[in-house]
């Protein structure tokens, strides 16, 4: 078995490692040479990943068509709003029929299209079958293999168990589910919701907002997600509530951290002008809420984060607004 991982980010590396580790030829792609040359002879991504070693059967390489080459899965681990325009540039290189496993998470803002949809309309004529892997997972505890589950949603019963099995290692456990679908909406909308639980961490409330804010946020999800295919029982399990959860409570969260500095007075563009990796959910929120509209589906508190992050709203004012609206039933 050979698989090839695009984007060589802290969770891309992360998941490189891990399967190289686990006996599986792995080879990771990037763009940058310097990183891969880095990779390759001091066995370390620096930029991302500082003070882990990385197998020594992880290869990494610039060149697309020698990671692609005779690779059983692709598994895409790029920030999402590029996905779209990296696979167009490899289409002709890649197979027919290939098999992708999205481990980015988000919706595209042109679009409003989930993964799912960019990766099939960027790979029209080629019939991709899809993956989706999500669930509650730090890159810089999965690296350091530190127990963790995650989901992977496909709807091809036996390419997902096959999936599940080449992902599974006796630190990382995978639950499959034909929800895919479910899997990348959770993984999506959680973001979101971790940036208005890091605000009212910055603000400094208590955990009874805290609660709250997971609370209304996992309606939230439910409610887009099941509107766009999803199904209930996923969103309680660990590409939902699970990975909810974690984001929204976990200090390594770079979606939470925007939340909470914003709380803290600071504004998103120098927020965003020091942050080295990509806070998906800031992105996502613009997406959410025009989503939302088109689906005319009610996400209060995702439009509150739009209006913080794009309309300038003060924090405490969008709190006000959230908790003064009209009472009805759970």
């Amino acid at each position: 078995m050979k698989i090839a991982v695009l984007g060589a980010g802290a969770w891309g590396t992360t998941l490189a490692d891990m399967l190289a580790k686990n006996s599986v030829e792995t080879v990771l792609w990037a763009r940058d040479h310097e990183m891969v040359e880095e990779m390759n002879t001091r066995r370390e991504n620096t930029a991302y990943l500082p003070g882990v070693p990385l197998s020594d059967s992880l290869k990494a390489t610039t060149d697309a068509g020698a990671a692609f080459a005779g690779a059983d899965y692709l598994l895409v681990a790029i920030p999402s709003q590029y996905i779209r325009s990296v696979l167009g540039e490899f289409r002709d290189i890649l197979p027919d029929r290939p098999v992708i496993v999205c481990a980015s998470k988000g919706i595209e803002l042109d679009s409003l299209e989930p993964m799912s949809r960019v990766i099939a309309h960027s790979l029209d004529g080629k019939h991709p079958r899809y993956a989706s892997l999500s669930g509650p997972s730090f890159a810089a505890e999965v690296c350091r293999d530190m127990p963790t589950t995650v989901s992977l949603g496909c709807e091809d019963h036996e390419l997902g168990r096959e999936l599940q099995a080449a992902f599974s290692t006796p630190a990382f456990r995978v639950y499959f589910t034909p929800d895919y679908r479910g899997v990348e909406l959770g993984g999506a909308v959680k973001n979101v919701i971790a940036i208005a639980a890091g605000i009212a961490d910055g603000l400094g409330f208590g955990h009874d907002a805290r609660a709250a804010l997971i609370t209304r946020g996992l309606a939230e999800m439910s409610r887009l997600g099941i509107a766009m295919g999803g199904q209930q029982r996923t969103f309680m399990g660990l590409s939902g509530m699970g990975d909810l959860v974690l984001t929204c409570t976990g200090d390594l969260s770079r979606n939470r951290q925007v939340g909470l500095q914003l709380g803290q007075g600071r504004t998103l563009d120098d927020i965003i002008s020091e942050m080295k990796a990509v806070a998906e959910g800031v992105k996502t929120t613009r997406s959410l809420y025009d989503l939302s509209k088109k689906l005319k589906v009610e996400l209060p508190i995702t439009e509150q984060v739009y209006s913080i992050l794009y309309d300038d709203k003060d924090a405490t004012l969008a709190v006000r607004d959230l908790l003064s609206r009209d009472l009805t039933d759970e």
